[in-house]
């Protein structure tokens, strides 16, 4: 009697497509553009096989949402949702070290980027000619002429000061379209910073002229839904990595950003001290302390809205992130103080103990208040 053949339940499933592409596409209140730019990335990358990770920072318009309902309909849709974590050079990191394909682009989901320029990149890479491929406005054949004068002005100054500070040899260091091989910047990653918004730069200055770059012109679109990301703190994120990237990853973004806010509080305690002093003839003693709780008060919330705004503090959080950043930066003024007599008693120079003790609390206050004010969850 013949039995019907079964299949071996050690048969192997049948094999998926591995992606020669991936394309990373952090996205923050996008939900009107996300679909389009898959439409167009479909159309683009036809004969390719490629995935696009799409990697949100929990946008209050549900962009994760619409993602979501792409990646029911195709199996080439990934969405990444963070939680708790901002910024566009954390999202890439991210999407980049998830992705699957041998080579990631990144791509703004803003539809100012020109995905047609995609299977160029790829075709770079794959033949071997470059490491990474930028889509650049300043060669050649590129154009950023939808950019009005102030953002024009803005992106020229920060050019030249990436040049010519961090010896940057690409002509549009800025630009936030580019393609890479994933090995590569898996070995950089580990030195690239999840802040700010220049994660191109970060990667060019890390490398230190190992990658072997390619540029291609391409033209900068207009955007078509929703509003810009740049504003004033992303020059500060810039000027933050230009100075991290001087000291040799020695000192982070984060850190300069603190030490910042920091050199701000030394302001307020002056003139808190001044106006209970000559205004109000408040005893010394109290006047010391009345500035002291000022300077840290106002510490405290321009670090939660600058330093640590990946991680900002919300709600009822915010009142015990700052009871718990008083006792930080207290214990943080015992330090100070200790480490500046120590310094004194060995070389009574003023200003070299003076330094050595606010270096101490700085460093102090940094510390505790990412273990315990501003701690992941």
């Amino acid at each position: 009697m013949n039995e019907a053949i079964r299949p071996s339940p050690e048969s192997p499933p049948q094999a998926a497509v591995t992606p020669e592409l991936s394309v990373i596409v952090p996205t923050f209140n996008e939900r009107d553009n996300v679909t389009t730019l898959f439409r167009r990335l479909e159309a683009t990358l036809a004969g390719v096989a490629w995935e696009v990770i799409f990697v949100d920072d929990n946008s209050p318009d549900g962009t994760w949402d619409v993602v979501r309902a792409l990646a029911r309909q195709d199996s080439r849709v990934r969405c990444v949702r963070r939680i708790g974590r901002r910024g566009l050079s954390g999202a890439c990191i991210e999407g980049i070290l998830a992705s699957s394909a041998p080579c990631a682009a990144v791509i703004d989901a803003d539809l100012q980027h020109d995905e047609t320029q995609l299977p160029r990149m790829l075709a770079l890479l794959e033949a071997g000619e470059a490491d990474l491929v930028i889509g650049s406005r300043y060669v050649e054949g590129g154009s950023a002429d939808s950019f009005n004068k102030q953002r024009a002005d803005a992106s020229a100054l920060a050019t030249e000061l990436a040049q010519r500070v961090l010896r940057v040899k690409v002509a549009d260091p800025m630009s936030g379209f580019f393609m890479i091989r994933r090995d590569r910047f898996e070995q950089l990653a580990p030195q690239l910073s999840t802040q700010g918004f220049k994660i191109l730069l970060d990667v060019v200055a890390t490398a230190r002229g190992e990658l072997r770059v390619k540029e291609i012109p391409y033209t900068f679109g207009s955007r078509l839904h929703g509003e810009s990301k740049l504003d004033s703190m992303v020059a500060l994120d810039f000027l933050g990595l230009v100075l991290a990237k001087l000291t040799n990853d020695t000192v982070s973004l984060r850190f300069l950003l603190f030490a910042l806010v920091g050199s701000t509080g030394l302001f307020v305690h002056l003139a808190a001290l001044f106006v209970a002093l000559e205004l109000f003839n408040v005893p010394f003693p109290h006047a010391q302390a009345s500035g002291a709780f000022l300077a840290m008060t106002s510490n405290f919330i321009l670090n939660n809205f600058l330093t640590y705004r990946d991680q900002r503090l919300k709600g009822v959080a915010i009142l015990r992130g700052l009871l718990l950043f008083y006792l930080v930066c207290s214990v943080g003024l015992v330090a100070n103080v200790g480490v500046a007599f120590s310094v004194y008693d060995q070389e009574p120079i003023w200003w070299l103990a003076g330094a050595a003790g606010a270096l101490m609390g700085v460093v102090w206050n940094y510390a505790m208040s990412g273990l315990f004010v501003w701690r992941k969850r």
